[in-house]
């Protein structure tokens, strides 16, 4: 671990920090949101909730390895490495459970046969899974050769979802309109906007690419994470929900409304 400022480690613990709150606010939220929609939305707020919960959790876990593995020196001017091992492998352990949660809840929410709906989810779901699986061992590699094979081969299950996602909501706006198809555009604006901060975080955390180093490169990369991850599990579940009250407004749905049967 490198050597850092103190407003280096600061800004990491506070970030981290950040990341635990929001992660379990927004799981009340969505607990308590679950009771507000229609019986056929409910799953997306539960997918929602799980989310945001097994982030948490793991956020926490970050947070107590990151505090682990620094002390301050006896001047007060810096953090150095206490030799207990910072644990980042949490964070993909999250995004191996989360990330297809994400995409099913996304998919939940869109009005699909329940025959293409299942196809969609399954595909997207490996492909989340190899996305994940490839990527690990590109952040943990220490030449510049070995990350960029594995980051590269991550690549392309990660542009496939995107390309499929961007395309389901694509179709998603053309049958709506009013405040249902804006929230569909902005959803497509996050997806792009979130998913796209990843690559350029797992970038610029390459030390051998020496885009940033040593320190910088840490900080940019726990920092670039945590910003990512509460964009991409808080704001989509809050975007979800909106989704669902709007489609019941113009739906005439109240919350207690009998699900309905799809085709």
């Amino acid at each position: 671990m490198p050597e850092l400022s103190v407003s280096q480690f600061s800004l990491v613990y506070n970030m981290l920090s950040l990341a635990i709150a929001a992660m379990l606010a927004s799981f009340a939220f969505f607990v308590m949101a679950r009771s507000q929609v229609s019986p056929r939305f409910r799953p997306a707020l539960v997918m929602s909730s799980l989310v945001v919960g097994i982030a948490g959790y793991h956020y926490w876990r970050i947070f107590g390895s990151w505090d682990a593995a620094y002390k301050l020196n006896e001047a007060g001017t810096a953090y150095l490495a206490t030799g207990k091992p910072f644990n980042d492998a949490y964070r993909y352990v999250d995004w191996l459970l989360t990330v297809p949660l994400l995409v099913a809840e996304l998919v939940a929410v869109m009005t699909l046969p329940k025959a293409t709906r299942g196809a969609l989810m399954a595909k997207l779901i490996i492909a989340s899974a190899l996305m994940i699986g490839l990527g690990y061992p590109g952040e943990v590699a220490t030449d510049l050769t070995t990350a960029l094979i594995w980051g590269t081969l991550s690549s392309i299950p990660f542009t496939y979802i995107l390309y499929v996602l961007w395309g389901e909501l694509s179709k998603a706006c053309e049958g709506e309109s009013g405040h249902v198809n804006v929230l569909l555009r902005n959803t497509k604006l996050l997806l792009l906007g979130t998913w796209g901060f990843y690559p350029i975080t797992y970038i610029l955390g390459i030390d051998s690419l020496k885009l940033l180093s040593g320190a910088n490169a840490e900080v940019s990369l726990q920092v670039g994470y945590s910003l990512a991850d509460i964009a991409a599990k808080c704001g989509y579940g809050l975007m979800i929900y909106a989704i669902a009250k709007a489609r019941m407004a113009s739906a005439n749905e109240t919350s207690d409304t009998s699900a309905q049967i799809e085709s």
